[in-house]
């Protein structure tokens, strides 16, 4: 399992003119190649009266399914810039579905692929992207005369504190990023002189927010 990947959240759309056509990019994160094909079937039911709706998807761990379908554009014009803007991004398990109304003026090949490709970036950036950092979740267990500091300090770490239950002693439910798991518990027994109950509790993925970086356009 992987420590650490990119995606989008969970769903979004942004759309762009050019040249008299309508472009809207719809985005999804999906995690099987069936529920990236029930959203693209959805969209094309949404836009049936579209001129194109071309799409791509990524899922996997090792990106192991990646599909690109152009919907009737000249071939390797839309669906290929879309998969290229996911690769770019490093995203995974995420689908994109561009449409296009046609609005009378024909954009060449070079100007198809920079549509789609900058259509794509414009929805994602929309969406916006998480990096999913996987982290080992400990409850940490000390008496009320260690609130104080370690509330303080925990804070003021890299780790993230999600939780305290203030019970008969003080319990700290935090999130270590994987590997730093054994450094996290001498962390704590030297904060605390040994005087902390450290306990391991489930593992998850983390969600952080980054900023998108590829450009609009795609040469």
């Amino acid at each position: 399992m992987l420590s650490t990947y990119f995606t989008v959240k969970k769903e979004g759309n942004d759309e762009q003119m050019i040249r008299k056509s309508r472009f809207i990019g719809y985005v999804k994160r999906v995690e099987t190649e069936e529920a990236a094909v029930n959203f693209i079937q959805e969209i094309k039911k949404k836009h049936h009266d579209a001129t194109h709706n071309c799409s791509a998807y990524i899922i996997g761990e090792h990106d192991q399914i990646q599909k690109a379908n152009d919907d009737g554009e000249p071939s390797g014009t839309a669906g290929v810039p879309i998969l290229e803007v996911l690769k770019k991004q490093q995203l995974k398990d995420t689908a994109v579905v561009v449409t296009r109304y046609f609005g009378g003026i024909k954009l060449g090949a070079g100007g198809l692929i920079r549509a789609y490709g900058g259509t794509t970036s414009i929805a994602i950036k929309t969406t916006g992207i998480v990096k999913r950092q996987r982290m080992q979740g400990f409850s940490v267990t000390v008496d009320y005369g260690l609130l104080g500091k370690l509330e303080n300090v925990l804070r003021n770490s890299h780790h993230i504190l999600e939780d305290i239950h203030y019970l008969e002693n003080v319990e700290f439910i935090v999130f270590v990023k994987d590997g730093e798991e054994l450094s996290f518990k001498d962390w704590i027994v030297d904060l605390t002189n040994d005087q902390a109950l450290i306990e391991e509790t489930e593992a998850k993925y983390i969600e952080i927010d980054v900023e998108s970086t590829v450009e609009e356009e795609i040469e």
